[in-house]
């Protein structure tokens, strides 16, 4: 079994203008620079075949390349179940027909549909039962990020490994956007 995601990496340079932000809630787990990405589609444990077959369906995606912007600050979960802080992105459509394209290939080998609404976002810190009003500082603070726009002309395929420090992520395959 792997552990799979699609995700856009974040240039370099964007993702070290957030190392900035990370600071202000308690207990926080923040994630380094390599960690940052914009996910598409997570697919979770998956057989190796299946992952093949994956990476089989992703190849075919004809999605032209775009530019994207950061935008926002947010979090996941409410009260005592906050268990993320990210950075946003703007809105979209060309990122949505990307992410639409990711979910079609996953359903094609026989993976089941995602139920969740598509947020996308680049997380900056997990957290467990931080201190709401730190949250609410934090997303105040930062809700009026914006970024340079910046060019989209790939995406991959990434497996997530646990480690004692947390998850670390590699490139397993990666697709140019036409």
């Amino acid at each position: 079994m792997i552990r799979l995601f699609t995700a856009i990496a974040i240039p370099r340079d964007l993702a070290e203008d957030l190392v900035p932000r990370q600071y202000g809630i308690d207990g926080a787990h923040w994630r380094p620079v390599e960690a940052f990405h914009i996910t598409l589609r997570f697919v979770g444990d998956v057989p190796e075949p299946d992952a093949a077959d994956l990476t089989e369906e992703l190849a075919k995606i004809q999605v032209p390349a775009f530019d994207l912007r950061m935008a926002g600050a947010g979090h996941f979960g409410e009260g005592d179940d906050i268990h993320a802080v990210w950075a946003g992105v703007e809105d979209s459509p060309k990122l949505a027909r990307l992410q639409h394209a990711n979910e079609a290939a996953a359903r094609r080998v026989g993976l089941k549909p995602e139920t969740r609404a598509y947020r996308p976002h680049v997380t900056l810190a997990y957290l467990k039962r931080p201190p709401v009003p730190e949250v609410a500082a934090w997303i105040q603070g930062h809700n009026l990020l914006r970024s340079p726009p910046f060019r989209v002309d790939r995406f991959g395929l990434y497996s997530s490994w646990q480690t004692k420090h947390g998850s670390v992520y590699r490139l397993e395959a990666e697709f140019p956007l036409s």
